[in-house]
């Protein structure tokens, strides 16, 4: 049985992958949704008593967190949202997955975009005078930001059920050599998902990210999808998204693997 890891991102945490473990898990896959550090629980719980040390929270410990998650695995899939997208890309790079899925990802290498929310939404969340302190998540930003392309109260709903607060060194983080990968090098297939109507993660960022990987023998894809925004995850027609992905991984990473079996017999 393949192995998915799924990896959430900022604002987020394991409960947002609900559906998507369901959904895989009907498919034959072993699941695995690992919480970041200082992100377990109900997020409920988690807005109304903030971990201590959650402003402190870096990259770096997210991802020594999920690699060994990974590690302890036979090379699984890795399908990551937001900065879990960046994770999974570097997962990829560093050869400890099969494949990976990066949908609405935040893109290595500082990448940037002159798109008005995503600079608007970085530079809230990157903001230096804040310090340490946490980013509070709200219902009025999750709409707005998060999950602009729901409805009012199908946006509460989704904030009250997923949404966390969350350190803002963590996308700081992003834009420094924590978030570098060398794209030149052969890597194992990867489909890089865009939302078109994505606040935070523009589109054309996720294409400028997919266009950076230059290894002509490694597979990489892109696919956008109209009407989504960066909650393209948990947001009505989720289904449509996890079909694609599957029935991409189904096509490209079985193939990849096999293909790796017969070369070292």
């Amino acid at each position: 049985m393949k192995t998915i890891v799924f990896v959430h991102g900022m604002f987020q945490n394991p409960k947002s992958w609900e559906g998507w473990i369901r959904f895989f898990s009907e498919r034959g896959y072993d699941c695995k949704a690992p919480a970041w550090p200082l992100h377990e629980g109900e997020p409920r719980t988690l807005r109304q008593n903030p971990p201590p040390g959650l402003g402190e929270l870096s990259l770096d410990e997210i991802y020594a967190s999920i690699e060994t998650t990974a590690s302890s695995l036979d090379r699984p899939i890795v399908i990551g949202h937001s900065v879990g997208g960046l994770i999974a890309q570097k997962l990829l790079a560093r050869g400890a997955v099969s494949g990976a899925v990066a949908i609405a990802s935040v893109a290595p290498n500082a990448m940037l975009d002159f798109d008005w929310g995503f600079i608007k939404n970085s530079a809230i969340i990157t903001n230096p005078f804040k310090g340490d302190e946490p980013v509070y998540m709200d219902a009025k930003t999750f709409h707005s930001s998060f999950a602009n392309t729901l409805s009012e109260e199908q946006a509460a709903i989704a904030f009250e059920e997923t949404a966390t607060h969350d350190s803002r060194n963590v996308l700081r983080d992003c834009m420094g050599s924590s978030g570098r990968i060398d794209l030149s090098r052969p890597h194992a297939p990867l489909l890089l998902i865009a939302a078109e109507e994505d606040e935070i993660i523009p589109a054309d960022l996720c294409e400028k990210n997919f266009d950076a990987y230059e290894d002509a023998g490694s597979l990489s894809d892109f696919r956008a999808f109209t009407g989504r925004s960066h909650f393209i995850c948990g947001e009505p027609g989720w289904e449509e998204v996890a079909a694609f992905a599957s029935d991409w991984l189904e096509r490209n990473v079985n193939d990849f693997v096999q293909t790796q079996h017969a070369t070292l017999r």
